[in-house]
């Protein structure tokens, strides 16, 4: 895998700090456990899930958290002392996990869900009404003119 220098695009721009930082990232990625396993899929327009496979956890032992731009899941099995059993073979992966995901801007957690093993983590793109796009109306020279006029003679 090849890895990119990005330091000259460091010195010659500002504000693109966090791109650059999810390229260094996604370069160096390669190393990352790939459990617990996930889907990422667009539901509408603005709107996405993800899909986290979180077999034998129990809702308790999982926690969802959304901080500025990332969404952050985490699983921890409780230790159950009190079963009487022994397990002889271990098959069913039960560790702790942590997966973190990057959030573009104005995309929010709007619900979460657990079912048949399954974690599902809707998200919707908000954008404010004052972050859109917006129709400016152009106005002729002689609109412009008596404006003027009319401030002078005032």
């Amino acid at each position: 895998m090849r890895t990119y220098d990005l330091t000259p695009f460091y010195r010659s721009t500002v504000g693109f700090d966090r791109l650059f930082n999810l390229l260094d990232q996604a370069g160096s990625d390669g190393s990352s456990p790939g459990y617990p396993p996930y889907n990422i899929e667009r539901t509408g327009e603005n709107a996405y899930r993800i899909t986290v496979a979180v077999s034998g956890f129990a809702k308790d032992e999982l926690s969802i958290v959304a901080k500025e731009n990332t969404l952050t899941i985490k699983g921890e099995k409780v230790a159950n002392e009190n079963s009487k059993s022994e397990v002889l073979y271990r098959g069913i992966a039960a560790r702790a996990f942590e997966r973190a995901f990057q959030l573009a801007d104005f995309v929010q957690v709007k619900d979460a869900s657990l079912e048949n093993g399954l974690l599902h983590v809707d998200l919707v793109r908000e954008i404010p009404e004052a972050k859109k796009p917006r129709q400016i109306a152009i106005n002729t020279g002689a609109a412009k003119a008596q404006v003027i006029e009319s401030s002078v003679a005032a």
